[in-house]
């Protein structure tokens, strides 16, 4: 059993990639790839620090397609597992080896993500069904409108509460263990999405072959900008990336999603009524 990982970055501080490189670094024994798109190399001398691979593509060529490169390397190499990681994550030393644990446990999990949190302790609620054209684009603009209609809780799953390991249609790409077999089945991200939504298209196409799975027994720390919330350069980027993928899979009509989505929901609400039928000690 191996497992290898990847980091990309753009212009992070070395402050934060010391961070995220030293969290992943405490479990022993992992390939840790730092494939850097920024301009300058001066991110070397702390993947070096924390014995990563240093890989420099100034030409930037995207967020999935910059983590394509180790995940061919990891299928090619034969790693057990592959982790994808956002350059604003830290941990714990428990959280791998508990996704490892899960992993071992359920052959036929291709994906899990464990719990992520903002640094102030707040939940971030990334567990999400596959979107709507209409999630994404009153979502984005009407956000009053999207939580008033109930519409939020259910696109994000917030009915769950969270607090129980669940099978989740799409699952955010801040924090992605992978069985490396599944990646040889699927693929890695499609490249055509430069950033964003390329998350979504990858659990989409693991959900295929093998469960994608929420696991809060673990959890994170996500910086979580919603670069797209603030730069109209990023927005216009997500708007790209959203007609690429619904392109991809269609937009009004989509069977797949509707089958995936309610599968999803199904299994919740009987999640939901087992836990409101299950017998109540009498504290004696």
């Amino acid at each position: 059993m191996s497992i290898s990982c990847s980091v990309v970055s753009y212009h992070n501080s070395p402050d934060q990639i010391a961070d995220v490189l030293r969290s992943i670094s405490a479990t022993p024994g992992i390939a840790l790839t730092l494939v850097d798109n920024s301009r300058d190399d001066s991110l070397a001398a702390v993947a070096q620090q924390y014995g990563a691979r240093y890989i420099h593509r100034p030409d930037n060529p995207g967020f999935g397609a910059a983590h394509n490169i180790a995940i061919r390397e990891a299928i090619a190499a034969e790693s057990t597992y592959h982790m994808v990681v956002n350059p604003d994550v830290s941990f714990g030393p428990e959280v791998i080896p508990g996704l490892l644990a899960y992993m071992e446990a359920h052959p036929d999990t291709g994906l899990v993500m464990p719990d992520i949190r903002y640094p102030d302790g707040r939940r971030q609620h990334l567990c999400k069904l596959l979107p709507h054209p209409g999630d994404l684009l009153v979502r984005r603009f009407v956000p009053a409108l999207y939580r008033l209609s109930g519409r939020l809780d259910t696109y994000e799953m917030r009915r769950s509460g969270y607090d129980r390991t669940m099978q989740v249609p799409a699952l955010s790409g801040c924090f992605m263990f992978l069985r490396t077999s599944v990646l040889k089945k699927t693929g890695g991200f499609d490249e055509r999405y430069f950033m964003y939504l390329e998350d979504v298209d990858l659990s989409r196409r693991v959900g295929r072959v093998a469960r994608t799975v929420y696991y809060p027994a673990v959890s994170i720390t996500h910086a979580y900008q919603k670069g797209s919330y603030k730069s109209s350069i990023l927005l216009t980027r997500h708007i790209r990336s959203a007609v690429r993928y619904f392109n991809k899979w269609g937009w009004f009509i989509d069977p797949e999603r509707a089958a995936v989505n309610r599968a999803a929901l199904r299994a919740l609400e009987g999640a939901r009524q087992a836990v409101d039928h299950a017998p109540v000690a009498d504290g004696k």
